[in-house]
C-alpha cells in the first residue's frame, strides 16, 4: 500500500514539474530599441501583459488564456509589431538581424507553420495567395492555424469551399472557437440573389430595441451594410442622405446594418453623417449575423428590395441607385 501511495506521489510530482516546464515564456532580442521601451502582448485587442526593453532584450512570463493562441507583440504606437502563435512552451524572439515583423521566433510548431506560409505568399498578388492559403488549410487539418484561417476567410471563399475545407478539419479544430465560428457561418449563410425574396432577420437598434427587416415590407428598402471605420462607406453617406431625402416621401426606406464593434463609434458616425433612417447592429464586427446571412464579403454593400419583397439590385450607388428608385417609385 505504501508503495502505491509513494508511486502516486511521484507521478504527481513529475506532472507538476512538466507543467512548470511547459508554461509559456518569451525571451526576446530587439534591434535599435531604447532602454525602458514598453512592449506589449495583445490578444483580441486586449493587453494581457507588458514589459520593458533593456539593452535590446526583454522577457515575458505570461499565463496564456489557452494554447496555441495568436498574440500580437508590439510597442506603444504599433510602429513595431508582430503577430505570432504562442504555445505553452519556452519561446524565443530574435530581431537582431531583421526588422521586428520578420523576427525569428522559435518554440511553437503553430508559429513555424504560419510563418512558413507567410514567407511563401507575402509578395504574391491576392488571387495567387488565396490558392496557397486554401492548400494550406487542406494539408494541415489538425493545425489551429488552419481553423483560424478558414474562420477569417469563410465569407471570402464562399459557402461551398468553406464547407469542403471545414469537413476536412480535425474534430478538435471543429470544436475550437474558430470551428464554431465557421459552423455558424455555414448555418446562417443564405446569400440571396437578385430575383429572390429577401431573408428576414432581427437585430437591436441604437436603443437596444429589436427591429426586423420585414417591418418595412411594402416599401422599397435599401438594406445597407456599412461601419463607422469604413472610409468608402462614410464618403458615400452624403450621397445616400440626398437620395433618402428625395425618395423617402415616395415610399423609400433604408435599413442600415453596421459591422461596428464599438457602439460609441457607431452612434457618433450616425449623428455626424446625419443618417436619419433605421439602424441596427449586434456589434460583432465582420461576424455580424445579418452580414453572414447575406454573404457580405466587404463593405459598403447593399441590397435593394422592392415593395413585394423581391431583391432587384445589389451594391447600387449614387446615380445607379437613384435611377433604379426612379423606375420603381415614380
Amino acid at each position: 500500500m505504501k508503495r502505491i501511495v509513494f508511486g502516486i506521489i511521484i507521478v504527481l510530482m513529475i506532472s507538476c514539474i512538466e507543467k512548470s516546464q511547459t508554461e509559456f515564456s518569451l525571451s526576446g532580442k530587439t534591434n535599435g530599441f531604447e532602454n525602458e521601451t514598453l512592449i506589449f502582448l495583445n490578444h483580441n485587442n486586449k493587453t494581457i501583459d507588458s514589459t520593458i526593453v533593456e539593452n535590446n532584450s526583454f522577457k515575458f512570463n505570461t499565463k496564456l488564456p489557452s494554447s496555441p493562441i495568436q498574440l500580437w507583440l508590439h510597442n506603444e504606437d504599433f510602429s513595431s509589431y508582430r503577430a505570432f502563435w504562442a504555445e505553452d512552451k519556452p519561446m524565443t524572439f530574435d530581431a537582431t538581424k531583421t526588422n521586428f515583423r520578420n523576427a525569428e521566433i522559435k518554440g511553437s510548431e503553430s508559429e513555424n507553420l504560419s510563418f512558413s506560409l507567410y514567407r511563401k505568399i507575402d509578395t504574391l498578388p491576392r488571387g495567387k495567395r488565396q490558392k496557397f492559403e486554401m492548400e494550406f488549410v487542406s494539408n494541415n487539418p489538425k493545425s489551429i492555424v488552419s481553423a483560424s484561417m478558414l474562420s477569417i476567410y469563410s465569407t471570402t471563399w464562399g459557402k461551398e469551399k468553406t464547407k469542403e475545407l471545414y469537413e476536412q478539419l480535425s474534430a478538435e479544430n471543429k470544436n475550437s472557437e474558430f470551428g464554431k465560428e465557421i459552423r455558424r457561418y455555414l448555418e446562417l449563410n443564405k446569400e440571396p440573389k437578385i430575383g429572390e425574396k429577401f431573408i428576414d432577420f432581427e437585430s437591436e437598434d441604437q436603443n437596444g430595441e429589436l427591429k426586423k427587416l420585414s417591418q418595412l415590407k411594402g416599401r422599397a428598402v435599401l438594406l445597407e451594410f456599412w461601419a463607422s471605420w469604413c472610409g468608402p462607406c462614410r464618403q458615400e453617406n452624403p450621397n445616400l442622405v440626398k437620395t433618402y431625402e428625395k425618395f423617402n416621401p415616395k415610399g423609400f426606406e433604408i435599413f442600415a446594418v453596421s459591422l461596428d464593434e464599438n457602439k460609441e463609434s457607431w452612434l457618433k458616425a450616425i449623428k455626424k453623417d446625419n443618417l436619419n433612417w433605421d439602424h441596427v447592429s449586434d456589434l460583432r464586427g465582420n461576424r455580424n449575423e445579418a452580414s453572414l446571412i447575406y454573404g457580405i464579403n466587404g463593405i459598403p454593400d447593399n441590397f435593394l428590395i422592392a415593395e413585394n419583397g423581391e431583391i432587384i439590385g445589389r451594391n447600387l450607388r449614387g446615380d445607379k441607385l437613384n435611377q433604379k428608385l426612379k423606375e420603381i417609385l415614380e
